[in-house]
């Protein structure tokens, strides 16, 4: 709107709870409307109306009236109104109280006959914003067109008159004017005893009053201010796409919490109706599983909106109670910015309703996605999605292999509603999940899979016992393992090395490892120790992607096939992690070597890592000279180190017990020490934790008289000893040498 408005609406609101500079911050219902008409050209002054609004909470017994006109608007005569009001009307809810004035509004210009254009004219923006937009949000009400726009008279003021918005009201701009001030002396006594309480109605007129004088005075010279430019309400929220290169202001950006977990955009720009959200700027926050916590990060257009926002803190959404914070920009780009150009594009095309599809097969096309939403035997619902094969977003890995996820885009809300209602419905042979989505939620789910980081860093080491020498050589991570992903649930050893065929003579003795989830069960994934790096990677690139049959049940799958080193395989088999992403030395780079999650997470089994704070030596002379060997010797006359640093000698053969709960890994990772053993036992021996053990030695000497032919003293460190408290810790047990055997030597470690 660029030219003069015909007539200004100078209108003042009330409600049951908090006045002032506090209004609408408690979600008290309107109780009162006063408006006074304005004519901008001939500069003269309508009558005084008010419209009282019933409480909707009010008993209907009370009700005498029996005609069904008065039930909604009564008009009285003025010498019966106490408040100085020349027409008052009442109306039974808050839909009509709107119609009602947008009604009489209408009428008192079409009566005036000398133009058409009107608007409204607030002191400040509360009563727009704050009080009469919220309340018909909560109640589903729609609202009438002239509410979308008005002038904040203070901004108005503040155009000719440098003030502070946040100090400016009705008293200070009519002093600065000039105009004496007609303010009741029970007004200022109520303001003196609390600023915030709602001022009577014979106070509001006089505030109705005052300010149609100030629009005068500001119309008339030497001012001859125009008022042209309005504020505008967002009728609905914009979605869009966010760019990670974009700068947002710290001060526009808030965190909502409690969200419903149902609760989409459109939800939240429900709840802040009344304030402009910028375009895309509803932010749903995701867990680390990829669902909503119930967290969403808002951007507004400017500082003033963000801080009307920060009013409503602890407002209800439905029966929920939110919670809203200042948030900062960086938080707002990490949830909704975005680098992907096939992201962008697809959530270019604007007025479009997002559907996340999850548990899709890994098979899926475009056209089964689309005949799953349109299903042509026409014995179904049919949604049509947007676009066709444009309108569906597939979410990948960087290497193109998919995640089950997709997002698809409908037309209206009630396509999408439509397609929602076919939550759970099966696709191949697999049900899947339907979720009203949001842009931000795209951007999010995609940066997941797509900037995940490179194999996590491996657990510090279980002691560091081994004096840090610079002349040591760094590890070399040789792959020469396997790591197969997918595979059947009934799989067993006999299945993998039938998968394996010609391959099964590379694979060494008993070098098959499962790896079983936290309730004992196979988690998918398993692990082969190959005769070298050569063979894993032959074995990698022949038989990826290949299907396994499985003897003992119906399943087959197709299976990944990766190599990998033996720290990896011992990373995961001790307790740890990878990460989903890892390269490959494959003929081209690959990812998408993670693991299924951690197989175990106990601290009974293996904890990933154990640090210990520095404490003076207090090892007796014997073992510290065994455990670290003079320096000047190790530098003169070093000693050969296996490689990898294994937890056992690389010339020993372990025999692994497939029927232990959880197997020790054969190779360790490279980042343990390697601890040598005092010169009197026969081969190297080791330091091994037992959690849940006494501290009675004999116990635990009946416990490891397996594990060699002649019994060696065997050792009990409390953990005290390396800096621990001893209350409640497990005893560091000292291993004896092991068993040898005609074919080497062994550690039977079904008996752990």
């Amino acid at each position: 709107m660029t030219a003069q408005v015909d007539y200004l609406v100078v209108l003042c609101a009330a409600t049951s709870g908090a006045g002032g500079e506090l209004l609408g911050s408690d979600e008290e219902q309107l109780t009162r409307l006063l408006w006074q008409q304005v004519d901008v050209n001939n500069k003269k002054l309508g009558k005084i109306n008010e419209l009282v609004i019933e409480s909707e909470d009010s008993d209907p017994a009370d009700d005498v009236k029996d005609n069904d006109e008065d039930d909604v608007v009564d008009e009285l005569a003025a010498d019966e109104n106490a408040s100085g009001a020349d027409c008052v009307f009442t109306a039974k809810s808050l839909e009509d109280a709107l119609n009602t004035f947008h009604l009489q509004m209408t009428n008192e210009v079409n009566s005036a006959g000398a133009g058409t254009s009107v608007c409204l004219c607030t002191d400040g923006q509360l009563p727009i914003r704050q009080v009469i937009h919220p309340e018909a949000a909560s109640k589903n009400i729609l609202v009438p067109d002239c509410f979308y726009s008005f002038f904040d008279l203070r901004k108005e003021f503040r155009i000719h008159f440098a003030s502070d918005l946040n100090t400016l009201d009705v008293e200070t701009m009519l002093e600065s004017l000039g105009i004496p001030a007609e303010v009741p002396a029970m007004c200022d006594s109520m303001r003196l005893l609390d600023p915030s309480a709602t001022p009577p109605p014979e106070v509001a007129v006089q505030q109705v009053q005052m300010m149609a004088k100030i629009v005068l005075h500001l119309l008339s010279e030497p001012l001859c201010h125009t008022f042209s430019n309005p504020e505008r309400v967002n009728e609905k929220f914009e979605s869009g796409t966010c760019s990670k290169m974009e700068k947002v202001c710290d001060s526009t950006v808030i965190r909502a919490r409690g969200l419903p977990w149902q609760s989409s955009d459109q939800d939240i720009a429900r709840f802040f109706s009344g304030l402009n959200i910028a375009k895309g700027g509803a932010a749903l926050c995701l867990n680390a599983q990829g669902r909503r916590n119930g967290e969403a990060l808002v951007r507004f257009v400017s500082e003033e909106h963000r801080d009307l926002a920060l009013q409503r803190h602890k407002h209800h959404m439905g029966n929920r109670y939110i919670e809203v914070y200042k948030a900062t920009g960086e938080d707002f780009l990490k949830i909704a910015g975005g680098t992907s150009n096939e992201v962008a594009s697809f959530l270019s095309r604007e007025d479009q309703i997002i559907v996340r599809m999850r548990g899709l097969p890994f098979t899926a096309t475009h056209e089964q996605v689309l005949a799953f939403f349109s299903p042509e035997d026409g014995l179904k619902d049919t949604c049509p999605v947007s676009g066709g094969r444009d309108g569906i977003l597939f979410v990948r890995y960087p290497d193109g292999r998919p995640t089950g996820d997709a997002f698809v885009l409908f037309a209206c809300d009630d396509h999408a509603q439509c397609a929602l209602r076919k939550h759970k419905e099966i696709l191949g042979r697999r049900y899947i999940e339907l979720f009203k989505s949001t842009a931000a939620e795209v951007q999010q789910v995609l940066n997941r899979y797509s900037s995940t980081p490179l194999i996590s860093v491996a657990p510090a080491p279980l002691l560091s016992v081994l004096p840090t020498v610079s002349l040591l050589p760094s590890p070399v991570i040789v792959r020469d393992c396997l790591r197969l992903r997918g595979l059947p649930y009934s799989a067993t050893i006999e299945d993998i090395l039938t998968f394996l065929g010609d391959f099964t003579h590379d694979v060494r003795p008993h070098g098959v490892h499962m790896v079983l989830n936290q309730q004992g069960r196979p988690s998918g994934d398993c692990f082969i120790q190959m005769t070298s790096a050569e063979r894993a990677i032959s074995a990698s690139q022949q038989l990826h992607k290949h299907v396994m049959s499985c003897q003992h049940g119906p399943n087959s799958r197709y299976v990944e096939v990766f190599p990998c080193s033996a720290e990896e395989m011992g990373l995961v088999l001790m307790g740890g992690s990878l990460s989903h992403m890892h390269t490959h030395t494959h003929s081209r780079n690959r990812s998408g070597t993670g693991l299924s999650p951690p197989p175990c997470k106990s601290r009974r089994l293996s904890p990933p890592s154990y640090a210990f704070t520095p404490t003076p030596p207090i090892l007796p002379a014997e073992a510290a000279a065994a455990l670290y060997p003079p320096l000047g010797q190790v530098l003169l006359a070093p000693r050969p180190l296996h490689p990898g640093h294994a937890y056992y000698p690389s010339t020993a053969q372990l025999y692994m017990n497939y029927t232990a709960y959880y197997p020790s890994p054969p190779g360790s990772p490279t980042t343990v020490g390697y601890f040598p053993s005092p010169s009197t036992h026969s081969s190297p021996g080791g330091l091994m934790r037992m959690p849940g053990l006494t501290y009675n030695s004999k116990d635990i000497i009946n416990a490891m008289q397996g594990y060699q032919t002649a019994m060696e003293p065997v050792s009990v460190l409390g953990s005290s000893l390396i800096g621990q408290a001893a209350a409640g810790e497990p005893p560091l047990v000292s291993l004896p040498g092991l068993m040898a055997k005609p074919s080497g030597h062994y550690l039977d470690l079904s008996l752990l």
